[in-house]
Formats: structure tokens, C-alpha cells, sequence
């Protein structure tokens, strides 16, 4: 079998623990040179040795995803190191605080939408120019979440922003077809990471007023749920084993857990019902023999 990785660089944001590291470690069992960022410089540096004991070629770089200038820092370094750049995997991610409408902190929803969102985009517009500028061709992969795909109470932030990733993805994909770069959005359900304690690297910039605060009862009521909820994950390997099997097929919606089928089958009836109600309306139903205008 030909290995379309080898010898090609990576770039892996929130590649300290996690499904980073366990990616970056996936991809460089294919040949990949891995190129790590992290916000946690001392268990970046930890998590690279595991990788540097097994001979492979890895870099690392720090990396607050909401920093556009810190993605340019590390683009620039992997072209140093390794020449050019073939992949960027956004996978830098935050949970947030799970809480009811009135309680959500705005603080908090500008920090999910700002690492979830705008960390993506940062990584694609800083990665995007140095994937095409070789016309090898590439791989964009974000990482998103079920939870992009389906609604949960009390956590609308969290859902809010991975479903932008995920429309995000679809963006890309005909605008990068064209040149080889293959988008694929990531859309597990629960994996074993550290995602419910994403406060422990809680940039400043987003600390909330002690007077808007969430009651320190309901911080504890929503974590242990969180918590009992990512514990029962699947073993970040295993996925990380999906993503290659997937990247290889050239999968753009890459699905870890197929018990959710029936999930995303419910939304999509609901909405072919809701359109067959728009046809049967007198006030729009007229409009089923316009064109469909895309770009």
C-alpha cells in the first residue's frame, strides 16, 4: 500500500495531550515530520520526548490559537525546520461552562467562540498559503465534535462553536479543491481527553468579573457531569487510528461513534419535513421551481 503521508509535515494545534498528541503520534507512525503547538509549554515539551524516543521527526512551538501572530511563529518554523507544510490540524479546543441560558458568563461564550472559531480560521488562513505554495496538494483537518452536529442543553457555546466548525469545513472544501487540499471535520462523540478541565489553561484575557461569576455550586454540579461524561469515552488511540483510516478514504465527515447515526437521520428528517411544509405553504410554496443559486 502507498503511504500518502510519508515524508510530508504536520502542523498540530492542542497537540500537548489529548487527541493532539494522539494524532501526532498517528501521523508520524505514517512518516510525517510533526510539527506540535501547545499553550502549555512544560507538557509540550514532555509530550514531544514521547515522541522523539521513537525516532520521529518532531518540532514543537508555542501556540495560543487566539494569536494570529503566534500561528505565523509557527508556520514560519516548520518551513525552517522541514521545508514546506502538507497538513494543519486545528484541534485546539475548549469546553466551556455548561450552565442554563441566564447563567452563561459572556467572558466565557468570547473565549469558546475565540479558541473553537477563530482558532480554526487562524490556523487555515496562516496554514492554507504555505500548503499551496509547493502544489503537492494537502490536508486541512478540523477537529469538531457530534456536538457540532446536534444540539445539547446547557452547553450552546460548546455546540455553537463546533457547529461553526463544521460549516466552516464545508466552506473550504470546493474553494481548496482546486488545489489538492483535502477539508475533513472531525465529529467524534466522547473520547477519554482533559476537555472538562480546560479552565486549567484559561487565558487572562478571558477571566470574568468576580460580580458575573457562576456560583462556585454550579461550577461543581457542571464539571462532575462533564467529567462522568468524557471518562466514558473511547481511548484517544482508537481514535486517532479512525482519522488515518478515514484520511486515507478521503472522508470529509469523519464519524467515531456510529450509534449517533440515528441522531444526525432524526435532524435530517426534521428538516426535509420542515421543507416539505414549505412547499405546502401559500405563501412560499412557489418558490420550489426557482433556481438553487450557489457560488
Amino acid at each position: 500500500m502507498s503511504n500518502e503521508f510519508k515524508g510530508k509535515t504536520a502542523v498540530i494545534s492542542g497537540a500537548a495531550g489529548g487527541i493532539g498528541l494522539a494524532l501526532a503520534h498517528a501521523l508520524a507512525e505514517q512518516g510525517m515530520n510533526i510539527v506540535m503547538g501547545d499553550i502549555d509549554a512544560v507538557t509540550l515539551a514532555e509530550a514531544s520526548e514521547t515522541l522523539k524516543e521513537k525516532g520521529h521527526n518532531v518540532v514543537t512551538c508555542p501556540l495560543d490559537v487566539t494569536d494570529y501572530t503566534q500561528w505565523e511563529s509557527i508556520v514560519a518554523k516548520a518551513k525552517d525546520t522541514f521545508g514546506k507544510i502538507h497538513m494543519v490540524v486545528n484541534n485546539a479546543g475548549v469546553g466551556g461552562t455548561p450552565g442554563k441560558i441566564e447563567d452563561t458568563e459572556h467572558a466565557t461564550w468570547r473565549w469558546v467562540m475565540d479558541v473553537n472559531v477563530m482558532g480554526v480560521l487562524y490556523g487555515a488562513q496562516a496554514c492554507v498559503p504555505a500548503i499551496k505554495e509547493h502544489g503537492e496538494g494537502g490536508w486541512i483537518l478540523n477537529v469538531a465534535s457530534m456536538a457540532g452536529m446536534m444540539g445539547m442543553p446547557y452547553a450552546a457555546a460548546y455546540c455553537a462553536s463546533k457547529a461553526a466548525v463544521v460549516s466552516m469545513t464545508e466552506s473550504w472544501i470546493p474553494e481548496l479543491q482546486p488545489h489538492n487540499i483535502h477539508v475533513s471535520v472531525l465529529c467524534p462523540a466522547f473520547v477519554k481527553t482533559r476537555i472538562h478541565e480546560s479552565h486549567r489553561n484559561r487565558q487572562e484575557k478571558y477571566a470574568v468579573a468576580k460580580e458575573k461569576r457562576i456560583s462556585k455550586e454550579k461550577l461543581k454540579a457542571g464539571a462532575q457531569a462533564a467529567a462522568t461524561a468524557v471518562e466514558s469515552g473511547i481511548p484517544v488511540s482508537m481514535l486517532a487510528e479512525r482519522v488515518i483510516e478515514a484520511l486515507r478514504s478521503n472522508q470529509t465527515y469523519i464519524y467515531s461513534h456510529p450509534n449517533y447515526r440515528k441522531v444526525t437521520s432524526g435532524r435530517s428528517k426534521a428538516i426535509d419535513m420542515a421543507f416539505i411544509d414549505a412547499e405546502q405553504s401559500p405563501v412560499v410554496g412557489h418558490l420550489i421551481n426557482d433556481d438553487i443559486i450557489t457560488f
